[in-house]
């Protein structure tokens, strides 16, 4: 029921309330004491943050230091075709017809939060209130950076430092991999 009421704020453009957001999350995150695991997009405010230590150790925070203006890019050049979910991007994943999905040939539409606007806004959002939430892993000495704008090019140096954090994963992927 908490992922229901969460959703009724998406639906309507707006962010999930700190309290909302935080029940969800550390829900989620009972019973996973003996895992390691990697959060994607929490916490977004100092107050999740706060209340994420309170209830698990965080031992390390990644910060993808990627510049506004290619995640605007990056996130209008976004089509989907709702029926599917299948997702095209206009820069490195275009359909065969631009406007027609390849399956199917119905039209591909974009998602409201991927439009301009919305994505100004949401980037908006985003600095007044995630930049702090970085800063207090700075000063907590958690927050490894890594600034790009290519995928290809900052994934090899954040998996080489997760081998650093998760040796004993490392050696196990090495040793299915032969």
């Amino acid at each position: 029921e908490i992922g229901i009421l969460a959703k009724s704020y998406i639906d309507q453009g707006q962010l999930i309330p700190d309290d909302i957001m935080t029940q969800l999350m550390l829900n989620e995150l009972k019973g996973l004491d003996q895992y390691n695991w990697l959060l994607d997009g929490f916490p977004r405010t100092v107050t999740q943050a706060e209340a994420l230590d309170k209830q698990c150790h965080i031992d390390t925070v990644i910060d993808l230091d990627v510049p506004f203006e290619t995640i605007k890019y990056r996130l209008t050049a976004r089509w989907i075709h709702p029926a599917s979910g299948r997702v095209y991007n206009l820069e490195f994943s275009p359909p065969k017809v631009q406007g027609i999905d390849d399956v199917t040939g119905e039209p591909l539409v974009q998602r409201d939060d991927d439009k301009p606007e919305t994505v100004s806004k949401r980037l908006q959002a985003y600095d007044a209130q995630t930049k702090p939430v970085l800063e207090y892993y700075r000063e907590k000495g958690l927050l490894k950076s890594f600034s790009g704008t290519e995928t290809n090019k900052i994934w090899p140096h954040i998996y080489a430092f997760l081998q650093t954090k998760l040796p004993d994963v490392s050696q196990k992927n090495a040793a299915t991999h032969r």
